[in-house]
């Protein structure tokens, strides 16, 4: 697919990662960053161990990005997650305290910086509706009012991680807003599909439970090769050991099944992986190692 007007050469775009794989330019955007926990990003890993990986700040909380994928080929401009989004930052000073939001134009600067508007997304695809991950699905019209930020976009999602996210528990309550999606479905932009769905040409979820009942990754299949977006099964660079699964997964033993039968078929077959919380390169491959597991072999 040609470049389009104003695109550097392919494998960067002014800083940004692309991956050409043939009939699909992926280009990984960053909505910006936020700090969690690093105890319970690594869940049952002990401190002295993960600290090695990724050293927490004074609050015990690591740097993560926002990332987000610009899938640009036959469907027309999909984006897969949203970030955290600008509502926030808005109104509600202590949630971007205690998360350690930074952000600095975030998603839409991105797009603007490819030369794209909101209104050009045709498709927003969300793997799960965490609100570091569905944010920016929505953000505050003139009149303070939260509006769909894409508007001529159909957003898609799994209908077992909608009816989670419509009715919580205690234990997931704070990671579902509902001013993230429930815009969307009342302004009739929602679909919501079965796990493993083909969502467009070359793009289908790949079902990934653990972190919810329902998390998704997304497969992209170009004809030149395949990526695999990780969402929150492989959050990092630092999470790809098998026991290596934040405390936030509400089923953290089939993550671990997830993450056995998906990563050797990644590495087996050569994908490249993005991963979306990985502060610092979030594209590469994964690499066996002689005492089992994978290795990260960043792209440069």
């Amino acid at each position: 697919m040609p470049a389009p007007a104003g695109r550097g050469a392919a494998g960067a775009v002014e800083g940004r990662p692309v991956l050409e794989l043939g009939d699909i330019r992926v280009t990984v955007l960053n909505d910006g960053f936020q700090r969690l926990d690093g105890g319970a990003m690594f869940g049952v890993v002990p401190k002295p161990l993960w600290e090695r990986r990724i050293a927490p700040d004074e609050r015990n909380r690591i740097r993560l990005a926002l990332r987000c994928l610009l899938l640009e080929g036959p469907g027309g401009p999909v984006l897969v997650d949203t970030g955290i989004g600008s509502k926030e930052q808005a109104r509600d000073s202590r949630f971007c305290d205690i998360y350690g939001v930074e952000r600095e134009g975030g998603l839409l600067a991105e797009l603007d910086a490819l030369g794209l508007a909101p209104e050009d997304v045709r498709l927003v695809v969300n793997t799960h509706l965490h609100f570091d991950h569905c944010g920016g699905n929505t953000r505050l019209g003139p009149d303070g009012s939260v509006v769909p930020t894409f508007p001529n976009a159909r957003y898609v999602v799994v209908r077992g991680e909608w009816q989670d996210a419509m009715a919580p528990s205690e234990r997931n309550r704070a990671s579902y807003l509902r001013d993230n999606f429930v815009p969307p479905q009342q302004a009739g932009l929602l679909d919501l599909v079965a796990p493993g769905s083909v969502l467009s040409p070359g793009v289908q979820f790949v079902h990934a439970p653990g972190h919810t009942r329902f998390h998704q990754c997304v497969r992209i299949d170009g004809g030149a090769g395949t990526a695999l977006f990780c969402a929150d099964l492989v959050p990092t660079a630092s999470h790809i050991p098998y026991p290596y699964i934040m405390a936030y997964d509400l089923y953290p033993m089939e993550t671990l099944g997830t993450k056995k039968s998906l990563l050797p078929e990644a590495a087996g077959e050569g994908w490249r992986i993005v991963l979306e919380h990985e502060p610092e390169n979030p594209v590469g491959r994964l690499q066996p190692e002689e005492r089992g597991g994978f290795g990260w072999v960043p792209e440069a």
